[in-house]
């Protein structure tokens, strides 16, 4: 249903049901929060990525659970759907996306951070075609990601986007060959765990303030305030150390 690998400062959750197409059920929304909570709970991970087997992302939401009057579980108290879509967190999370996104599977891809994706991905919101909505993150996230006109296109019309398309709008940050993009989102896993912890997690919280309210004065206070929290940090200090000395840093995250 669901795999969980840490190695070293990178954790992997893969959906793991490709004969019901990675849709979500109960216990896979239940497994995905719980996962979560291991990245954000656990001091040596610093980014997670979630990824899956099979040809597809994530279909959505498993239809045959909700005919079976189990649509209410698939959300969790504190993430919402699939355990994700309003969960808070404080790591930043990389979709890596082969094949199709659908419905709540493209939401699930929009509440990571970052999205990496071959070119045969694809990523689309049918709800309207079966008279339903993107509720769970679609409208609002794919909003403030591309320009509104796009996104009232893909989600009045249903039809998908592919993986080009995506990155050309600027809601995919790499597409790669097919098969490729787990490693690749590994790689840019990397990059990002090399980094002061303290300092990754501060600048994500600043992006997205800025990317989802336009309050140009409590962007300023916030950024004020982390500043403070940063310059006080036993990493501050080791950055200019480190450099100073021609090695790399060893963070703290403290």
């Amino acid at each position: 249903m669901l795999r969980f690998e840490q190695d070293g400062a990178v954790a992997v959750i893969t959906l793991d049901r490709p004969d019901a197409r990675n849709a979500i059920d109960g216990p896979m929304a239940q497994a995905i929060e719980a996962a979560i909570d291991r990245i954000e709970d656990d001091d040596t991970v610093m980014v997670g990525i979630v990824t899956h087997t099979g040809n597809v992302f994530c279909s959505g939401a498993d239809l045959k659970a909700v005919r079976r009057g189990e649509g209410g579980i698939i959300r969790t108290p504190r993430g919402g759907f699939a355990g994700i879509e309003k969960r808070v967190r404080a790591k930043p999370l990389i979709a890596a996306v082969e094949g199709k996104a659908l419905g709540g599977g493209f939401e699930i891809a929009l509440a990571c951070d970052l999205i990496v994706a071959s070119t045969d991905a694809q990523f689309a919101l049918p709800e309207v075609s079966h008279s339903l909505l993107p509720t769970a993150g679609g409208v609002t996230r794919l909003t403030w990601a591309i320009p509104t006109r796009i996104a009232l296109e893909l989600i009045l019309t249903a039809a998908p986007m592919d993986a080009t398309r995506a990155a050309a709008l600027g809601l995919v940050s790499r597409v790669v060959a097919p098969g490729e993009a787990l490693a690749e989102a590994r790689r840019l896993a990397d990059a990002i765990a090399r980094n002061a912890p303290l300092a990754v997690r501060a600048a994500r919280r600043l992006v997205l303030e800025a990317t989802t309210h336009n309050d140009e004065a409590r962007i300023r206070v916030l950024s004020d305030q982390e500043w403070l929290v940063i310059h006080a940090s036993e990493d501050f200090q080791e950055g200019p150390r480190a450099f100073a000395e021609k090695r790399p840093p060893r963070w703290q995250g403290r």
